[in-house]
């Protein structure tokens, strides 16, 4: 898949938990781990608005494109 999910970089440099992101995002562990498996195949703004507000980060730090 082209699109690189990054949430495992972002957690690890935050020391962040999955239960403690997902919690604070309002998803379901298994929902972030469908996310960072790259398994999704879609994500909401609402949603990826939540994520960069939990990590004080940009889209672009948690989605990367890469050439297949």
């Amino acid at each position: 898949m082209p699109i690189v999910v990054r949430i495992d970089v972002e957690l690890a440099k935050r020391k962040m938990s999955v239960g403690e992101f997902s919690e604070r995002v309002g998803l379901t562990p298994a929902n972030v781990a469908v996310l960072k498996n790259g398994r999704a195949k879609a994500v909401r703004f609402s949603t990826l608005e939540a994520m960069c507000r939990v990590l004080d980060c940009q889209p672009g730090d948690l989605l990367e494109w890469v050439e297949a």
